[in-house]
């Protein structure tokens, strides 16, 4: 299944059904009214949802209207909790080569993961909204899944069964901001601000073969400025969401509609790309000893999306601007 929720003036949205081919929309808010109220009673409404799933692939849904993304929200508009790893370790591997950076004890056997802000999440479409395009923006393509409550001490075995959707992400950066934050310990406050989804998040069985062990075994496609950037390959997260979700549970419960991000999409081949601006610096430091791509300014616009190998799109895709505020 294929879920969105389109904006209605509510916090958290109405929920619906898109088809495989991203092109309708069913109803679906007399069963659940928004995304995280189906996360969180999955077991008693996924067998109904499934059967409006199956009217609305088969054609005989007549209820079915055509889906808009920029009318979507983010899939779950605002959660509970946003956790954030680091889980390819090229990417880590890059920076630290690159700024000469100290290595963090542990890397390749203890995941990197920061808490963020939950609480206001951003579609597909929208403006990526900034105080200013002096603090390095950088746009951070990555998946993410979204689990049901998730007892603590959840081994990785068994972490997977509470993968409820599978969805893409862009963790928008401010990289001049980052390097006092991280000094401190305390995590990422001002660097960090809203992340934004693409606006379909999906049941795992919806990439096949693609979704083993607990990672997603697709390319991740940006363009920056209409011009290709890199397409890296997320089945070389190293460590896996099984993996990722045993970890953050160690000591705690997660809550329903917990998302839980891969970290930046990275691998070891240059060919591929980056998914972010700060690698693609990096690698020109090591390379040619200099910095030659700047960050984002206002009026940019980034698209990140991933294909089937049919070519369709899976989530469809993010597709946004940073701007600068309102003039008031």
């Amino acid at each position: 299944m294929k879920l969105a929720t389109l904006k209605n003036n509510t916090p958290d949205g109405r929920l619906v059904l898109v088809s495989k081919d991203l092109a309708r929309v069913a109803d679906v808010s007399h069963l659940a009214p928004t995304l995280q109220y189906a996360i969180e009673h999955w077991p008693s409404l996924e067998s109904a949802l499934q059967d409006v799933d199956r009217a609305l692939n088969n054609g005989s849904l007549d209820t079915a209207l055509p889906f808009d993304p920029s009318a979507a929200a983010a899939p779950l508009p605002r959660t509970w909790q946003w956790l954030d790893g680091s889980c390819f370790l090229s990417h880590g591997e890059l920076m630290q080569q690159a700024f000469q950076l100290e290595p963090i004890d542990d890397m390749e056997r203890i995941p990197l993961v920061y808490q963020g802000a939950g609480d206001d999440f951003l579609g597909p479409c929208d403006d990526v909204v900034l105080p200013g395009d002096e603090y390095g923006i950088d746009f951070e393509g990555e998946f993410g899944v979204i689990v049901d409550e998730v007892p603590m001490g959840t081994t990785a075995e068994q972490a997977l069964d509470h993968v409820r959707l599978i969805t893409l992400l862009n963790d928008v950066s401010l990289r001049a901001l980052g390097p006092r934050e991280m000094k401190t310990g305390f995590g990422f406050v001002q660097a960090k601000p809203t992340t934004s989804f693409a606006a379909v998040a999906v049941t795992p069985d919806e990439l096949g073969d693609a979704w083993r062990d607990g990672r997603i075994h697709l390319p991740l496609n940006v363009s920056w400025n209409g011009e290709w950037f890199g397409h890296p390959h997320a089945g070389a997260m190293n460590f896996g969401f099984h993996e990722l979700i045993a970890h953050v549970a160690m000591n705690r419960r997660l809550s329903a509609g917990t998302v839980i991000g891969s970290g930046t999409v990275s691998n070891h081949d240059r060919s591929v790309g980056s998914a972010c601006i700060s690698e693609r610096r990096a690698i020109e430091m090591i390379d040619f000893g200099e910095i030659r791509t700047g960050f984002m300014r206002f009026g940019d616009r980034v698209r990140i999306s991933t294909t089937l190998p049919d070519g369709s799109e899976l989530f469809g895709a993010i597709d946004q601007r940073v701007v600068a505020p309102p003039a008031t």
